[in-house]
């Protein structure tokens, strides 16, 4: 395609997504300094017609792109800024002190929300947040064991368990050191045979008080094996409900039900701070097919993502989601 076509294309998408409105050659004339006659202007949308990359949505009414065009646009067209250096300090500020990987998580979806008026998803670390760092057990009555799991993430999970055995608080603290010796390093995944080995090279007489914590670290564990997106702005999708041509319900549905999304951040093989588009039919899920998502690695496996209206501004939204892809990138190591 010409440089020309691909100039009027990219004032197309800049319109449509400027005014949500069917874009016209007149209109295009007077917001663009096109540099050519009306009649080259409505020609050239001819042409992109024929090519599936504009369509009229009624007989009267001016253009729209279709999947095909966003696709062009984003690929030959769209000029991604650099965010400013304002913009820049503002995210490194927000982001550098918080707290553990929970509280950046959490940081991070609102900020991608808020700057992009998106729905933002983040998937939590693929490795980090499997391995245990320590465990601790606390006696916090006669028969009331308080057990900890912490994990590399800074995660923390606790649960207060009943315990049977009549034994002080001692007898914890030992077998928390030795429960340490066997777990720490290890992935939540990988904690039921090595407790197993463990009970069974105990005294007969020190088994059931440690089988009770060995079944709670396995519980807890299994709550932290599943991978996990943290999500923020579904708000906003509301907001544009008139992008979408079908009832938005599906589409809420699959964003409550976060299988699907699991699936697209594993079918993403993007680098850390490298950036994937995917546009309407790209996406395989039926109610995801009325989107767009501007997805980044920011570690091995892991991704953060915005999603939206197919209308919506890529370059942004891709200068976004990248900067703040790196930033978490920096922060994990």
């Amino acid at each position: 395609m010409d440089a020309r076509k691909l100039h009027i294309l990219g004032a197309i998408v800049e319109d449509y997504v400027a005014t949500r409105e069917p874009v016209g050659s007149k209109s295009l004339l007077e917001r663009h300094e096109l540099g050519v006659s009306a009649a080259t202007v409505r020609n050239d949308m001819s042409l992109l017609e024929e090519e599936g990359l504009i369509h009229q949505p009624h007989t009267s009414a001016g253009r729209v792109p279709t999947d095909k065009g966003y696709r062009t646009f984003v690929d030959h067209v769209a000029t991604v800024k650099p965010l400013s250096a304002p913009e820049r300090r503002a995210i490194r500020a927000l982001l550098e002190d918080a707290g553990d990987v929970e509280e950046l998580l959490s940081r991070t979806v609102r900020l991608l929300a808020q700057t992009t008026q998106q729905v933002a998803m983040v998937q939590y670390p693929a490795r980090r947040q499997a391995r245990i760092r320590h465990v601790e057990l606390v006696k916090v009555a006669e028969s009331l064991l308080l057990v900890v799991l912490i994990l590399e993430s800074g995660r923390v999970d606790q649960r207060t368990v009943p315990i049977t055995a009549g034994l002080p608080a001692e007898h914890y603290v030992g077998l928390r050191d030795q429960l340490n010796r066997v777990v720490a390093g290890r992935e939540v995944t990988d904690l039921a045979g090595p407790l197993a080995e463990y009970l069974d090279a105990l005294p007969a007489l020190e088994r059931p008080a440690a089988a009770e914590v060995c079944e709670t670290l396995v519980a807890l564990a299994a709550t932290r094996a599943e991978d996990r997106i943290m999500m923020a702005g579904t708000a906003n999708i509301a907001r544009s409900a008139q992008d979408f041509a079908r009832d938005v319900e599906p589409l809420l549905d699959v964003l409550e039900e976060q299988l699907v999304l699991l699936r697209l951040f594993t079918e993403m093989h993007v680098s850390p701070g490298a950036v994937e588009v995917r546009i309407g039919s790209e996406l395989q899920d039926r109610a995801l097919q009325q989107t767009a998502v501007v997805g980044a690695g920011y570690g091995a496996g892991s991704h953060l993502a915005i999603l939206g209206p197919r209308r919506m501004d890529y370059a942004t939204g891709i200068s976004t989601v990248q900067a703040i892809a790196r930033y978490v990138s920096r922060y994990l190591e």
